[in-house]
């Protein structure tokens, strides 16, 4: 991991507001050059501290208004389950994030749907047709107080 001083730290607190923030803009910013905030940007692209670039959408304005948090409990922890149940979780668009996670849960997904009858239909033809998963608990998004950047 590269040390990062308190500059590279300024640039990646503006890059993650506004990724689309013109190189000009960022270098005014955090006060540099905009060849030498090009230089930094791109010497923290490679070495990793910028994995990729994206894009916040809003769940409400797609007309995802179910959202929530699924805690899942696997019947075993075999390599060929749990990488089963990785592919296919990482392949379905409703889950947003999944987490393997220490404690009661083996992992924990938040999910997006249209509606509570699009979550059912996720859990009776998606997750719970999935060999790995013993049981699922979900907890209901009532408002977002906090989302990442």
């Amino acid at each position: 991991m590269p040390d990062l001083d308190p500059t590279d730290l300024d640039l990646l607190r503006h890059l993650r507001r506004d990724s689309r923030i013109s190189n000009a803009d960022l270098a005014g910013k955090v006060g540099l050059s905009p060849s030498s905030c090009w230089r930094r940007v791109r010497a923290l692209e490679e070495a990793g501290v910028i994995r990729r670039y994206s894009v916040v959408l809003d769940p409400e304005r797609l007309g995802e208004t179910f959202q929530a948090i699924v805690h899942v409990h696997l019947t075993r922890h075999d390599p060929q389950n749990v990488e089963g149940f990785i592919r296919a979780v990482q392949a379905k668009d409703e889950v947003r994030d999944c987490f393997a996670t220490t404690g009661q849960s083996d992992y924990h997904l938040f999910v997006s749907c249209r509606d509570l009858a699009s979550y059912n239909r996720f859990l009776e033809t998606f997750l719970f047709r999935l060999p790995a998963v013993a049981s699922a608990q979900t907890n209901v998004v009532l408002r977002t107080i906090k989302a990442r950047d």
